[in-house]
């Protein structure tokens, strides 16, 4: 009976291990080298205080079990009768002293290191949100004029995939809950200096690549600096347990040439300047309804679902509510300012003009609302001044 269920449970864990398949690979029994040479410094020192542990642990569990042989019982081994050797207490104080050091010396050379932020060629300004991150270039570097941000949010595939009752197959899905919209792109061989906060809770940004993790609380800025050697997409996650969705806020960090660093600031340059112009002129219904509906999905579906029903009663309904078939004025005022107390969050700070009125319109005109009001970014701006 008992070879039976023993040879149940190796089957199980056969069938397990090759239902996994691909999923088992991502998993290794030692922390990655890394990409950067910090990272790479932090695995030595891993690796050398890994190896002095193993012969620490060979010599001394090869002392007690040799002793333990050879002083037994049964050969007629007698005991000893002594108080204490000043010589082996000697002997057993400084030899850990000297390991202690040896170990000491190597570990606060690279803690030092870890803290040499300065004279970076890029700055980075990384914001923690519920649930998303968003990424300011306060210096570009390369001598390019002026900065410009962007939120970074679990991609659309994995945020629908991830939805109760979505009917997706969450493996069908690449990169399931580790892609975002958009990634942080960086260049290769270049000292990028990362500031550190957040907006609301604490989170933790963490790319094991480049070999650190670094916490982001609000009201405070910490200081992390990478060099990434090699070209490549590096992922990541939030690695502090902040709320609802904590699981579905990766990181992608996008490492490129120097050239194409240069087409993507480009890129982002024309686009800040485009959505500057778009808070300019004045928006169709239509227009706001199409653009309202990929903010909603991008920043307002993981609490009040795609069909707006909410979870109440953390998350009321837009399908009905109080504030979305109200007066506009106070839709606005709750968009932008949020509500004290509960996980409604400010948006003004974090959304452009465009932008929420684009989802205010969509969301009295959405899920059954039909009120027919169009909110123009310049309404929003008129409430910001």
């Amino acid at each position: 009976m008992l070879l039976t269920r023993i040879m149940k449970r190796v089957l199980a864990g056969a069938a397990l291990s090759l239902f996994m398949g691909e999923t088992r690979a991502d998993y290794a029994l030692n922390m990655p080298r890394g990409v950067t040479p910090l990272s790479q410094d932090i695995y030595d020192l891993h690796m050398l205080i890994f190896w002095i542990c193993c012969v620490i642990g060979v010599i001394v569990f090869g002392a007690m079990f040799w002793s333990i042989l050879q002083h037994r019982k049964s050969t007629g081994a007698v005991a000893a009768k002594f108080h204490h050797s000043t010589k082996a207490e000697i002997v057993w104080t400084i030899i850990p002293v000297l390991i202690l050091v040896a170990m000491a010396v190597p570990a606060t050379r690279t803690l030092v290191r870890i803290e040499q932020a300065g004279d970076a060629d890029i700055t980075i300004k990384v914001t923690g949100n519920q649930w998303k991150w968003r990424y300011d270039y306060v210096n570009p570097g390369f001598g390019l004029d002026g900065g410009f941000g962007f939120f970074s949010v679990l991609k659309d595939d994995s945020n629908q995939a991830r939805q109760v009752r979505s009917g997706i197959d969450p493996r069908t899905v690449e990169h399931y809950l580790l892609d975002v919209d958009k990634p942080l792109v960086v260049p290769v061989n270049t000292k990028i200096r990362f500031l550190t906060t957040a907006s609301d809770v604490v989170h933790a940004w963490w790319v094991p690549a480049l070999g650190w993790k670094r916490d982001s609380i609000p009201g405070y800025i910490n200081e992390s600096w990478a060099i990434i050697q090699e070209p490549g997409t590096y992922r990541g996650q939030c690695a502090e347990l902040c709320g609802k969705d904590h699981a579905y806020m990766p990181i992608v960090v996008k490492a490129v040439t120097q050239d194409e660093y240069f087409d993507f600031i480009g890129e982002q340059m024309v686009a800040a300047a485009s959505e500057s112009a778009g808070a300019d002129r004045e928006w169709n219904k239509d227009e706001l309804m199409e653009k309202g509906g990929q903010v909603y999905n991008t920043f307002c579906v993981a609490c009040h679902q795609a069909n707006g029903q909410g979870l109440p009663p953390a998350f009321p309904p837009l399908a009905g509510g109080a504030i979305s078939t109200g007066p506009v004025d106070g839709h606005i005022e709750r968009v932008m300012n949020g509500k004290a107390g509960t996980t409604m969050a400010a948006f003004g700070p974090q959304l452009g003009d465009v932008d929420l009125a684009a989802v205010i319109t969509y969301e009295r005109n959405s899920f059954g609302n039909s009120t027919g009001d169009i909110v123009q970014p310049a309404a929003i701006r008129a409430v910001r001044k």
